[in-house]
């Protein structure tokens, strides 16, 4: 093949084809790959990718202490194509499944929760999500210690907007929160005739608007919506992969990026 003809150059960051006849032609190891057009180094990348797929800190400060990357606009670009293999990833695998939850073995909870942007101490950019409301509705699917969520960005939580959400539930399914079941706060959190109970749902939303608040994901809308697809492919692909989420994501990686 064309790539074989190629060997590593004193540089290390080029190949320099073998035959006399190209001599002159050279080509970065980068090419076709997610590094392409990136003056990172690939140690860096790794750090970057290792700490983005554990969900550690991303602090663009503290990334930039790290010497991970020079300035905040190469680490918006790195966490960008991170997030759209993930974005892909995950559409994928929504052809393919369907993306269905519930039966007769995995409880189903529903509930919407707002993400409106919020500015510290009244002060920075007013982006459009903190000027209204953004309703997430979300649908969370518990069997064990399994969990899986559902989350889309809806314009209003009325029955046009929520049912199309919904048909992600198989029929039969045991719902908490609209069909089945229902839990009244003012009275108790744990309703005592079917024990049904939402500690789960809003445990899940403040894990949830924390990892986004830390990414500064809903400034926007459609950065929320990127963030929101990132959290489903953590826990519908990163960890049921056997290698975790790391490995999951380096499989995505050189599957969308086949150099």
């Amino acid at each position: 093949m064309f790539i074989n003809s190629y060997t590593n150059a004193e540089c290390g960051d080029f190949r320099v084809c073998r035959r006399r006849s190209h001599r002159k032609f050279t080509k970065s190891c980068k090419a076709g790959s997610i590094f392409e057009n990136s003056r990172t180094t690939l140690q860096s990348w790794m750090t970057f990718i290792y700490r983005y797929c554990q969900g550690l800190r991303l602090r663009q400060v503290d990334m930039i202490q790290d010497g991970i990357a020079g300035s905040s606009a190469t680490l918006s670009k790195m966490t960008k194509k991170l997030r759209m293999v993930c974005k892909k990833a995950l559409r994928k695998y929504k052809r393919k499944t369907g993306q269905f939850v519930g039966g007769r073995t995995e409880f189903v909870i529903i509930d919407e929760s707002n993400f409106r942007h919020k500015r510290k101490y009244g002060r920075g950019r007013a982006g459009e999500t903190w000027r209204r409301k953004k309703w997430v509705f979300g649908i969370l699917a518990i069997k064990g210690d399994r969990r899986r969520p559902i989350l889309r960005l809806v314009e209003k939580c009325s029955r046009n907007h929520l049912i199309p959400v919904i048909r992600h539930v198989r029929q039969g399914s045991n719902i908490l929160r609209y069909t089945h079941y229902t839990v009244n706060h003012s009275r108790w959190f744990v309703d005592p005739v079917h024990g049904g109970h939402t500690q789960n749902i809003e445990r899940a939303w403040s894990t949830y608007k924390n990892q986004v608040w830390r990414l500064r994901g809903n400034r926007t809308e459609k950065l929320l919506k990127e963030h929101l697809t990132c959290i489903e492919w953590t826990y519908w692909l990163g960890h049921n992969h056997r290698d975790g989420p790391l490995g999951c994501l380096l499989k995505d990686i050189r599957r969308q990026y086949r150099v």
